[in-house]
């Protein structure tokens, strides 16, 4: 059982050490030069957007979200924590709150590209770079109200 709240104000810095670890295990097409360049980007922005958390039983975070206007612009989880549901429950959080949800995947994260699959979500669009111009190619995903829902247990909790 998953509690999903949103993250306090001085949370960032457990964010950016799931970004960190997440990112090391998913990640593995990036240099080590654009992976300093982003976390020195996401450790800019991370403290000034809305996160939201996926805490477990035992009150540890496993995972975050940032997500705005049904635009899910961050889904990250601890690796230790995958597998556990941890994902699909701030996913089933954010279907809860948006009918239509889209977001952004690297091309080459094939996990992250399955599990986006399995919740429903479909390809609507191929970019040849990420949103910085790197040679990363982002397939764009989208979820409409009435596709296959992103069953999970999460509540709200804060």
């Amino acid at each position: 059982m998953w509690t999903i709240r949103d993250a306090g104000a001085n949370e960032s810095a457990t964010a950016i050490a799931i970004w960190q670890r997440a990112v090391a295990a998913t990640h593995d097409f990036l240099s080590p030069e654009d992976f300093a360049e982003i976390e020195e980007m996401v450790r800019g922005f991370l403290p000034d957007v809305p996160l939201t958390f996926a805490v477990d039983a035992d009150g540890t975070v496993a995972g975050f979200m940032v997500l705005s206007e049904g635009h899910l612009d961050a889904l990250f989880i601890d690796p230790a924590a995958h597998g556990r549901g941890a994902g699909r429950a701030l996913v089933a959080h954010a279907l809860a709150q948006f009918p239509r949800v889209v977001t952004d995947v690297n091309e080459q994260n094939a996990g992250a590209a399955a599990f986006y699959e399995r919740l429903g979500f479909t390809v609507t669009d191929r970019s040849e770079r990420d949103d910085q111009g790197r040679p990363y190619p982002l397939l764009h995903l989208v979820h409409e109200a009435g596709a296959s829902p992103a069953a999970g247990a999460a509540t709200q909790d804060g």
